[in-house]
């Protein structure tokens, strides 16, 4: 018997996916009694005259079932005298691309479904491309409903050569065109006798004798990332994790990166057996030698040749609802380790047609697109095609918790490399011992006319009356100089306050106290300041509601913004988002001047 087979199906909706992989599974007789009996009977309930409803058998949701569409991933596990197999059947609705994506992300072969009678759809494009970005290299295109063209193999010829239009320049290890019916169950598990003009395996005896192994890479070297650190006791420290590629033994060589530290395995244990050594997809706990640093996210490697940066451009597909926008920061997962990361820039997008790389500075659901990364600290990683584990990944939002892509690592970015930040030997704390205070920035964020500007101005007097040393970076002064080039759509109103916070960092390594007047509408581009500046961020929300800052309306900017002169203005067309638990909150409309910088001298503690 021939080594497991995990595949998947796919293509664009109502192609017939869950009904092809239901019918193979009934005519293979791979079927319980109940399972077959229960599938006669929802068939009947559906009012299929008496015909079998074979995707029954896969769309398991009652939503699925209501329907008639595929909505999440079903894995479906079989086994025939030849092989074993796991298969995933993946929705061909737009909507539910990221569904699909999770599926193609655990195949080592993908079924690709398609309707001979519409032919190749937008969807079906979209799939192989997420079949071949998830590493997938091998391809069988079932080209489905043939029963509609009288089984004629004119209208099959025409969809076989624009796959291979589509294909062509993919990594594709092996590829075949079968023609089905999977409602009436031809070329399924037995040759089809009314398509006498297809000489090739039916779907199942391909699937049986495939061999995906053929053209994979040896993945050289050792690499297992460090899930857990266990000790039970203060004579045993292991390090836990799945072996990912290569072997390791006991008096192996290892490194742990990203230190570099190197020691000697000492002891292997597999549950609670110790064993001499282990292989790739093993779960192992690995004692060392000798005491290194190690915590989750290192990974131990022998020979590998990957790297280790905290900058790479990948390639990935946009998941979520809201566009990615150049400078919004997200949690990126590599591995075992999970880090903050900026999307620095866009370098084009994929057109799903035709695959030509389309100039873009925003990426919208379902899109593929080429971009580069920024992390606030090295990791290990690799080439995607070199190191799969170690060079895939997944972007988080933040504020959400939604995943909002998953990508893949091209290559590392080499700049980074040259790049070391110069220690100086006079030092922050020195700076800021000589001015006897503590460097803070103090960022005030609210609506226009909220009396951000007025606080923060009647703050630094106060300070100064105090003796302390201070410097007002307020939002049209910074945009009048710094950040002149910068318009107010959602991107720039990113690096707008990114270059504001790094600002403020290097003034606070200066050793002063830095007040901040911006609007920055965005929470998560306050949590981004927020990181860059670190210890000493104290965000204070002006609360003024709208209402009082519209009649304030200092400079006439909510009038114009109400006759449609000023497009992206933050309360009108444009969304303000005010902090969930700011440091301090200050509604200049409820006390007078005096009184809020009051409020703030008494919770900073200054005297």
């Amino acid at each position: 018997m021939m080594d497991l087979l995990k595949f998947l199906t796919c293509g664009s909706v109502d192609d017939g996916k869950s009904t092809l992989i239901g019918h193979m599974l009934y005519d293979a007789k791979l079927l319980y009694t109940d399972q077959k009996r229960a599938l006669e009977l929802d068939s009947r309930v559906k009012g299929r005259n008496g015909s079998l409803d074979y995707s029954l058998l896969l769309d398991g949701l009652m939503a699925e079932r209501e329907q008639g569409i595929t909505i999440d991933v079903a894995y479906r596990y079989f086994s025939t005298d030849a092989r074993s197999f796991i298969v995933a059947d993946a929705p061909g609705h737009e909507e539910y691309t990221r569904n699909m994506a999770v599926g193609a992300s655990f195949a080592d072969l993908a079924v690709i479904l398609v309707d001979v009678s519409r032919g190749v759809q937008r969807q079906t494009r979209r799939h192989i491309r997420i079949c071949n970005l998830m590493g997938i290299r091998h391809f069988v295109f079932a080209i489905n409903k043939m029963d509609l063209v009288q089984y004629n193999k004119k209208y099959f010829d025409e969809v076989v050569d624009e796959i291979g239009r589509i294909i062509t320049g993919f990594q594709v290890e092996s590829s075949c065109s079968i023609p089905v019916s999977a409602t009436e169950g031809d070329n399924i598990t037995d040759p089809s006798q009314r398509m006498g003009w297809y000489q090739g395996k039916p779907l199942l005896a391909y699937l049986e004798q495939v061999d995906v192994s053929a053209g994979q890479k040896d993945e050289a070297g050792f690499v297992m990332p460090v899930q857990r650190v266990c000790r039970p006791h203060s004579d045993y420290r292991g390090f836990q994790g799945q072996i990912e590629t290569g072997r390791v033994s006991v008096s192996s060589e290892i490194t742990v990166l990203p230190t570099g530290e190197k020691a000697r395995v000492k002891g292997i244990y597999q549950g609670d057996t110790a064993v001499e050594e282990a292989g790739a997809g093993a779960p192992v706990s690995i004692a060392l030698d000798r005491e290194v640093d190690v915590s989750r996210g290192c990974v131990l490697v022998s020979d590998f040749k990957g790297m280790v940066s905290d900058m790479f451009s990948a390639r990935l597909l946009w998941m979520d609802d809201e566009p990615l926008v150049p400078g919004k920061n997200y949690l990126v997962k590599l591995g075992t380790k999970t880090t903050p990361g900026i999307v620095m820039s866009v370098k084009y997008k994929i057109d799903i047609n035709d695959g030509t790389h389309v100039p873009a500075d925003v990426i919208y659901k379902n899109e593929i697109a080429d971009c580069q990364i920024s992390l606030s600290e090295k990791v290990v990683m690799d080439k995607f095609d070199r190191c799969k584990v170690m060079g895939e990944f997944i972007l988080t939002d933040r504020v959400t918790n939604m995943t909002s892509a998953c990508g893949v690592i091209k290559h590392d970015l080499r700049r980074s490399d040259n790049l070391v930040w110069q220690e100086t030997d006079v030092t922050r704390q020195m700076r800021a011992a000589q001015k006897g205070q503590e460097p803070r920035t103090l960022w005030f964020t609210g609506l226009s006319g909220s009396g951000k500007s007025a606080l923060a101005n009647a703050l630094e007097k106060r300070l100064l009356a105090l003796g302390k040393h201070t410097m007002l970076l307020d939002g049209d002064n910074v945009r009048m100089g710094l950040c002149r080039n910068l318009g107010f759509t959602q991107q720039d109103r990113i690096e707008n306050i990114r270059r504001v916070a790094e600002v403020s960092k290097l003034m606070n390594d200066a050793g002063l106290i830095v007040l901040t007047a911006f609007i920055s509408p965005y929470r998560q581009d306050r949590e981004n300041a927020r990181e860059i500046i670190g210890d000493g961020f104290v965000e204070i929300y002006v609360s003024t509601p709208l209402e009082v800052c519209e009649q304030r309306d200092v400079k006439g900017l909510y009038a114009k913004a109400r006759r449609g002169e000023i497009p992206n203005f933050t309360g009108i067309s444009s969304a303000y988002e005010p902090p969930v638990k700011p440091d301090i909150q200050v509604d200049t409309s409820a006390c007078t001047l005096e009184e809020a910088v009051d409020q703030i001298i008494q919770h900073l503690g200054i005297d």
